[in-house]
Formats: C-alpha cells, sequence, structure tokens
C-alpha cells in the first residue's frame, strides 16, 4: 500500500512526534510517507500535495490547533480520491468518539488513544482480511452503524522504535524544534487538561533516549522540546537525564522541559546553578492560579510557597530561562482573583509569562462539569471558554487586551528597564500597567494595524503622556535606555524626534579631546570625533542608572555601537559635564 501521515502544524518551526512513531512503528512492514504542512497553507495545496502521492491511506493527526483545517483537507482528499481511505487520530478526537463519527462523513476510521500499535494492526486489516473488529483501539461505521472497539493493552515503551532516523528529516533539524519524549502520562489530576484522564506514568528506554538525542545533537538540531508532562517526577530519572545532558551536549544546543515547580527538590536546583552551562536548560512551569480555592476545585495539588522557592533559586542561579503560564477563567476565579494571580506570578519576574483561558476540551473532568460553572464556551476547537458565572465577558474581554501587550512589551524583553520602572513607581500593580495598557491600545485601533519596533515604542509613549503624566519625562529616558541597549547597530531614525544642538555638539567634541571623563572602557575605544558621530547616539536624559538603580538626575546617555555588529556599550554623562564642556 501507499501510505502518508500528515499533519498541520501551527507553524513550520514546529515537528510533529506523532506521526514520526507511526512511521519507525510500521516502517519494517509498510512503507510510510511523512508529510507536514502548516494550518496556514491553502487547501488546495495541501489536497494537492497528497494527491500527487495517489496514496491508499492516508492518516491525519488532529489536535485542537487544527482539527477543523484537517477536516477541510479530509473532505477534499476525498472527493478527489474517493478510493482513499482516510484515517483519523491523535487527542482532538480520541474523546466524544459518537460525535466524531457521526461528524466525520468522510473519514473511514478513528484512532482511539495511543496510536502506534493501533495504527499498525488497522494497516495489517486494510491488506488483509479486512476483519476491522480484531483491531483494538479504532471506531469506524459499518452498515450505517457506528462500531467503536476501546483499546485494550498499553504499548511497552521500552521496545519503541526511535522516531528520529530518517534521512528526509536531517537536513532541516537544525532549523526546526524538535520534540522527544521519554514518558507518557502524568500523575496528577488537573481537570482541565486532558492527561489527567490516563493514569500512571510509563518510561520509555533510557538509553535509547540517550542515544536518539546524541544523535539529534550530531546532526544539527539547536532546540530539544521535552513533551513528557513532567519531566521531574522521578528525582533520580531527573538528575540522570540533567547529568548526561550536561556532559554530552554540543554548544548552541537548548533543551526544554515541562517540570512542576513545586517538587523539584532544593538540591536539585543547586546542582544545576552549578553545574548547568548558562542556556543549555529552559523550564516551563504551569502555575495556572495562585488561588487555593480555585486550585482545589480542579482537584490540582500546588504548594506556592515551594513554587515560589524553586523559581527564585533557578532566577538567582541565573542559568536557565523559565517561562510561566498562567490560565485565566478556572472555575471561581474572578476578575479580582486573577489579578492577585498575575500580580503574584509577575512578581518572580520570569523570563516569559504566558496568559491564557481556559479551554474545556473533550473529555476532560472540566467540560463534564461546565454546566455546574456556568460557562460558555466556543463550539468548535479550541473551545475556549467565553464566560461563566463569575467572569462576564467583559472581563474576558480585559484580559485578553493585558494578553496582547504583555506578549509584545514583556515577553519579547524590548522594554524590560521601563517596565520595571513603571510597575515599581508609577502603576498601581502591574496587572493594572498591561490592562490599563491594553485598553488604550484597543482604544486607539492600533490592533487593526501592523507596527515596527519604533512604532511599539511610540504608543507606549503615547500611553505614558496618558496615564501618567507627571512621570512621563522620567520614563521616556528609561525607554531610550531600552531602546539602545537592544539595538545591535545604530539606528537610522529613533523612535524620539531628536534635535542635535550646540550643547550636544560641544559634548562630542569635548569627549573627543578627554575620552578618559567616561572612563577607561571608553578612552579604550580610541574615537575620533568623526567616529563618535558615526557610530554613538547622543541624548538628553531625566534618568541615571547607578549601582543597579534609577535615580532622577538630568544628564546625558550615550551609546556607542559595534561597526560589526556585535550591540551597543551605554554610558551616562552628568549634567555638569555637559555644562563645562559647553
Amino acid at each position: 500500500m501507499n501510505i502518508t501521515v500528515c499533519t498541520l502544524n501551527a507553524k513550520y518551526i514546529h515537528t510533529n512526534l506523532a506521526i514520526r512513531y507511526l512511521k519507525s512503528y510500521c516502517e519494517d512492514a509498510y512503507n510510510i510517507r511523512i508529510a507536514e504542512y502548516t494550518i496556514k497553507d491553502p487547501v488546495m495545496n495541501i489536497v494537492s500535495d497528497l494527491y500527487s502521492q495517489k496514496p491508499d491511506v492516508v492518516g491525519f493527526s488532529c489536535y485542537i490547533w487544527n482539527i477543523e483545517e484537517s477536516i477541510r483537507v479530509a473532505g477534499m482528499l476525498k472527493k478527489v480520491l474517493p478510493e482513499c481511505t482516510i484515517i483519523f487520530g491523535g487527542p482532538e478526537v480520541t474523546y466524544d468518539v459518537p460525535y466524531w463519527l457521526e461528524r466525520l462523513q468522510d473519514v473511514d476510521f478513528i484512532v482511539i488513544g495511543e496510536g502506534e500499535k493501533t495504527f499498525r494492526m488497522l494497516l495489517d486489516q486494510l491488506s488483509g482480511e479486512q476483519d476491522f473488529s480484531s483491531v483494538p483501539g479504532i471506531a469506524y461505521r459499518e452498515n450505517g452503524k457506528q462500531e467503536i472497539r476501546p483499546q485494550t493493552n498499553k504499548i511497552d515503551l521500552r521496545d519503541m522504535p526511535s522516531p528520529f532516523r530518517f534521512p528526509e528529516d536531517r537536513d532541516s533539524l537544525g532549523k526546526r524544534i524538535t520534540y522527544i519524549e521519554t514518558s507518557r502520562g502524568c500523575p496528577f489530576r488537573c481537570q482541565f487538561c486532558l492527561s489527567s484522564i490516563e493514569t500512571g506514568v510509563r518510561y520509555f528506554d533510557r538509553e535509547k533516549v540517550k542515544e536518539d538525542i546524541r544523535y539529534l545533537m550530531n546532526n544539527g538540531a539547536k532546540t530539544i522540546k521535552f513533551v513528557d508532562r513532567t519531566f521531574n517526577i522521578s528525582r533520580s530519572y531527573a538528575m540522570e537525564m540533567f547529568q548526561f545532558l550536561i556532559d554530552e551536549h554540543v554548544p548552541g544546543t537548548v533543551f526544554q522541559f515541562e517540570i512542576t515547580g513545586d517538587i523539584m527538590r532544593p538540591e536539585v536546583i543547586q546542582f544545576l546553578n552549578e553545574n548547568a552551562p548558562a542556556g543549555l536548560f529552559r523550564f516551563e512551569i504551569g502555575v495556572q492560579s495562585t488561588n487555593d480555592g480555585v486550585n482545589e476545585l480542579v482537584q490540582r495539588k500546588q504548594n506556592w510557597d515551594k513554587l515560589v522557592r524553586t523559581v527564585t533559586m533557578v532566577k538567582d542561579g541565573g542559568k536557565i530561562d523559565q517561562h510561566l503560564d498562567l490560565i485565566a477563567g478556572l472555575p471561581e476565579e474572578d476578575y479580582s482573583s486573577f489579578r492577585n494571580t498575575f500580580n503574584d506570578v509577575f512578581a518572580l519576574r520570569p523570563e516569559e509569562m504566558q496568559l491564557g483561558f481556559l479551554k474545556l476540551l473533550r473529555g476532560t473532568g472540566l467540560r463534564l462539569s461546565a454546566r455546574q460553572y456556568g460557562y460558555e464556551y466556543m463550539d468548535q476547537a479550541p473551545y475556549e471558554m467565553l464566560s461563566n458565572r463569575v467572569l462576564p465577558f467583559d472581563d474576558v474581554i480585559r484580559i485578553k487586551q493585558t494578553e496582547d501587550v504583555l506578549e509584545k512589551y514583556w515577553n519579547d524583553h524590548r522594554t524590560d528597564e521601563t517596565i520595571d520602572y513603571i510597575v515599581h513607581f508609577l502603576a498601581r500593580s502591574p496587572f493594572d500597567f498591561f490592562q490599563d495598557f491594553g485598553a488604550y491600545w484597543e482604544e486607539q485601533g492600533w490592533g487593526r494595524i501592523g507596527h515596527q519596533l519604533e512604532d511599539l515604542f511610540k504608543r507606549l509613549h503615547a500611553f505614558l503622556l496618558s496615564a501618567y503624566p507627571h512621570a512621563a519625562h522620567q520614563a521616556e529616558s528609561i525607554m531610550k535606555y531600552d531602546y539602545l541597549h537592544n539595538q545591535r547597530f545604530k539606528p537610522r531614525k529613533p523612535w524620539w524626534d531628536s534635535e542635535a544642538g550646540d550643547v550636544q555638539n560641544a559634548l562630542y567634541n569635548k569627549l573627543a579631546n578627554s575620552p578618559e571623563l567616561l572612563g577607561e572602557s571608553f578612552a579604550s575605544l580610541k574615537l575620533r570625533e568623526k567616529e563618535l558621530h558615526k557610530h554613538t547616539i547622543l541624548e538628553p536624559v531625566a534618568m541615571q542608572k547607578k549601582n543597579g538603580e534609577w535615580i532622577q538626575k538630568d544628564g546625558w546617555l550615550l551609546a556607542y555601537f559595534n561597526p560589526d555588529g556585535t550591540g551597543s556599550r551605554l554610558f551616562f554623562l552628568t549634567e555638569s559635564l555637559a555644562e563645562t564642556a559647553y
């Protein structure tokens, strides 16, 4: 048979682990082609590519982000290849199977749950006796009747073949995210998560996993993300893997993990702080809510004090970036409670903070109890909540405005110093700043137009003038610092209106003749006045940074940009020096 396994990824840089496991599990008996697309690709292009191979079987890996597009592709493919057997599998179609059998009239089979063994047994029957009643873990229609065959036994993961040894993948390993799993299952019972449905944790063979990682690194993989639901559930296992990755990593490779913060032992963090190279590891920690009552309602156990200890120790170590997740819309978490959650987490200053909204996924306990909490949610994937009895849609909109500017201004680290100053000295709280700015952004209609980097600074400055007019001048000075600090090359036109004056020219002349006034670091550059004008920007400021703290003091900020594009160096000049120069 001519077989294709495919999926529609959210972005090109993502790769799909599931279809690679299907291919590796079956490749000793079947020739299987992998085809990956994105949800942004035109349906006609996807169907044309699939059609060109004239497949007998096409299997789709389905998730909340691609199910609707996958249905459209399957429908069109069935029209042009009516004899082709179409199979859907993946978490999105594993639950509420009668609904999917009724809706997916162009799909011949649904694979339920863990798919490798089931998919192979289904291929055996498609190419043989076609006794589908003998295949556990599938659903199909026969004579107008729904037939659902539940799974029987789980796969022994220790015997699983590697999903990474395909020659066609080798050239793209350095350009895309590679996903790897060392275990399946989750010990926790969070009622909003599909992982709560499967009990127990099963592990792959450790030595095989290590061999896969060696192969990936030796063939250019740069970002390797572990998809284990809780990588650190076993302390001994996590320590063994951390040690292996530290000992054998290839420079430039980054490993990402989902960890549970409150069960991470201090001695493990201390080990990583002392032994891990900076930038080698990245942690994703699901906080979701800091309201104990809310967590109890969704059967989520979380010790906030221990989680804070973990995040703080990791941050103080300076080796590992952290990504902390929040979920807005959990049961009984109203706007005020979520504001507290946001402020609690922002106080930890994670490198990234993701604000997502509850999705009532098929099969989860929270979807089954949605009526109890008054949930209204999207009928189709991603099933995002629209409101509940304590969080009306008006508040959902306000939190979404917060989410937008949080992503643009904190997670992208364009204005770290500015935001720290605002949330410490100007705003009522971090959440209030992001929410007020998000509302202002929406009022101005900026969400409907594009933006360059300079536009982001101009819009923040406009908000500061509106919200904190008494301190906008000081904040503008810190914004200049942020902007210049993050530039690799001298910008052609900064976001502010700059007017070169006599004082500025006099300063340039004085610094050319007496560079030691800015210290040995600046003097070592040995810049002539012409080079000063060419490679620096000199701007008046009302704030200066001294010993890591911002103080209100008039002066000048000089940014020197290395000609090789490796970044900038910033220097502050006192107002007295400027007056002397003039």
